[in-house]
């Protein structure tokens, strides 16, 4: 058959994403993956360079998604398919362009792991993402803020003359415009992807990738790569170079013969054809190939000790198989990022699709004949020099205006292309979709003036770029206009002219909640834990006496400074404050994981220690428990000796040990 594209509907139990939550991140989530001084300074020095070139402060302008619940009903999720007579593809174009499944029609075989649920949890830089499938991850280290939103999506036309998927957007944590071509070319076992990040500007850019792909994990399962030597990334925080395949008396090749989930950046000579594979018992898995330009290759382990067995039934289903990632990326390791001068772009082609090796040599004890056997099953199935050869005719098609539209992504794209005038030929960022988010900015832009609300409502968001920051600068002082202002500043590192912005906001603004939690944070930031517990109080009184309802709006910002607050107040011994807070949340807030837990905290600073014992006895779940976090353990260890419950055992490192 020819290749075709065509729209389908794929059900599957769901939890919704839920509402945005309308508090500026001013400072980002806890990020994981991240190296103290130092480890880095024991690092190459290109690479330790690449580690400290420009990390993130915040995630703004994005916005944070933790509205998201686990309960799951059927929902209808719109896809893309692609399809020709070896391959079937399904793309989500609506979370994150995602390729949710990869059909090996010949073999009846699912090449990557395709999630039977959808399930959000707090792994995103800005919170909600799901696991499974192949997913495009740029911005900054960590899981795309694209994880959960919709991208642009539509047909143009191959390299070999048949139809492709387009997907593209504004990747706003670094103001880049990206793109993703799928297409399968007739006959062929492989999709094919060209990629590029484009940077209008003038000036550099940091960039990041990893493609990140979900392939089923088994006792059999190797991941190999053409390297006799790792990074190895464990949650200790700390980045060491190990030889392939052992480290410290176990084949880490294998996802389950570790205990804990761990990364290992796989130190491919740079002269090296780029792959990597995942490969079962029986020497048959998924083969990801690469031009040179993608020169990373990593493996993901979720390890088979409780805490990483736990995150797999938390993000799948309990009762199906695990899962490993594999990944490809521009540097060696995900915590570096790359620099992209003015007006360049980076681009390149990957290729996705079966292999069968000898099993005998992929498990035997030679590593290095397990990946030479690897490889030139590889080269057998798709030599190197048709992978670059596909790359240069995609090249020729990367321009290629779309042609009929898929999927609409968002509206933040055609803002900055009505702003700078950008010329990005192949991916048009039209002014159809602007947006409501949009639309005061826009009238900045065209009049000078950040037009206030037009009823009470919690602060949209807010625009951190230089450019957008001067023209706050230079518009009319209102309390609305200020408080926006104080944002981007402080996104620039500017934090007293932040905080000075907020407070002449906060002297006429007829909304004081939005401004005083931001001198909260302000002060709780600046070491001083008093000041902002007293703000947090004054806030959340504020928004109390505010809100209008509790429709999903008014619940999402209640929900983030009631949780904001308690925390501030808990950490400077104001129980009986925090006690009044907790009692003035709705009662379903109330009932919510998150505050399941935020009780027991409360219990316990009250003296209560039954009580704080008996909420983790009845059982709660925090939905948006954040990668990496021990807030279970540590609370758990405050109120017994006795070993964690397994249903709160979400430990990704060893138990610490006193110091």
């Amino acid at each position: 058959m020819a290749t075709t594209v065509r729209r389908a509907v794929l059900t599957l139990p769901a939890a919704p994403l839920g509402p945005e939550n309308p508090l500026p991140a001013l400072h980002p989530l806890d990020e994981v993956h991240t190296l103290d001084d130092r480890t880095r300074a024991g690092l190459p020095r290109d690479m330790a360079r690449q580690i400290g070139y420009e990390p993130l402060r915040t995630v703004l302008p994005t916005r944070l998604r933790d509205g998201y619940g686990r309960d799951r009903g059927p929902a209808d999720l719109y896809t893309i398919v692609i399809e020709n007579d070896r391959l079937r593809v399904t793309v989500l174009p609506g979370l994150g362009g995602r390729v949710h499944s990869l059909h090996h029609k010949p073999t009846g075989r699912e090449l990557v792991y395709r999630n039977p649920v959808l399930q959000p949890a707090d792994f995103a830089l800005n919170g909600a993402w799901f696991s499974g499938g192949i997913e495009w991850n740029t911005g900054a280290t960590g899981h795309t803020t694209l994880s959960c939103a919709p991208l642009h999506a539509a047909v143009v036309p191959a390299p070999d003359g048949g139809d492709m998927v387009r997907l593209w957007e504004w990747e706003r944590l670094r103001d880049l415009p990206f793109q993703v071509d799928l297409w399968l070319p007739d006959g062929s076992d492989f999709l094919y992807v060209g990629v590029r990040i484009r940077n209008p500007h003038e000036r550099s850019a940091p960039v990041y990738w990893w493609s990140n792909t979900a392939v089923p994990e088994g006792q059999g399962t190797r991941v190999l790569a053409p390297a006799e030597a790792a990074w190895h990334f464990g949650y200790e925080r700390t980045l060491l170079q190990t030889a392939l395949p052992e480290h410290d008396g176990t084949d880490r090749t294998y996802p389950l013969r570790s205990e804990y989930p761990a990364d290992y950046f796989y130190d491919v000579p740079g002269d090296a054809r780029k792959w990597i594979a995942s490969l079962d018992a029986d020497g048959r898995g998924l083969v990801q190939t690469s031009t040179d330009r993608l020169r990373g290759r990593k493996l993901f382990l979720w390890g088979a000790g409780s805490g990483g067995r736990n995150w797999q039934r938390w993000l799948t289903e309990p009762g199906t198989p695990g899962y490993a990632e594999i990944q490809s990326g521009l540097a060696r390791t995900q915590l570096e990022h790359v620099r992209l001068d003015a007006g360049q772009e980076f681009s390149w082609l990957e290729a996705y699709g079966p292999l069968a090796a000898d099993p005998a040599a992929v498990h035997g004890d030679d590593w290095a004949a397990a990946r030479a056997e690897t490889a030139a099953r590889l080269e057998e199935a798709l030599p190197r020099a048709d992978v670059d050869a596909a790359h240069e005719a995609w090249q020729r098609y990367a321009d290629t205006e779309p042609g009929e539209t898929l999927a609409t992504g968002s509206g933040w794209g055609a803002l900055e292309v009505l702003r700078a005038g950008h010329k990005l030929p192949g991916t048009p960022f039209d002014a159809s979709t602007l947006g409501e988010e949009q639309a005061p900015w826009l009238e900045l832009l065209r009049t000078g003036v950040l037009p206030a609300p037009r009823r009470v409502a919690p602060p949209g968001p807010t625009l951190v770029a230089p450019h957008w920051r001067d023209m706050l600068e230079t518009a009319p002082a209102e309390p609305h206009t200020e408080y926006h202002l104080g944002v981007a500043q402080w996104h620039a590192g500017d934090h007293a002219q932040a905080v000075r912005s907020w407070e002449r906001g906060l002297r006429l603004a007829p909304s004081r909640w939005p401004l005083l939690r931001c001198l909260a944070l302000a002060d709780r930031a600046g070491g001083h834990p008093e000041r902002a517990a007293e703000l947090y109080a004054e806030a959340f009184d504020d928004l109390c006496a505010e809100r209008r309802d509790d429709g999903e709006a008014w619940t999402a910002a209640t929900a983030a400074l009631a949780r904001e607050t308690l925390e501030s107040l808990l950490g400077t011994g104001r129980a009986a404050a925090a006690r009044a807070v907790q009692d003035r949340l709705w009662p379903a807030l109330r009932d919510r994981g998150r505050f399941r837990l935020l009780e027991a905290r409360l219990l316990l600073a009250e003296g209560d220690r039954a009580a704080a014992r008996a909420v983790f006895d009845d059982g709660f779940e925090v939905a948006d428990l954040r990668e990496g976090a021990e807030i279970l353990g540590d609370i758990w260890a405050e109120l017994t000796d006795e070993p964690l419950p397994a249903r709160y055992d979400f430990r990704m490192r060893p138990l610490r040990t006193p110091e």
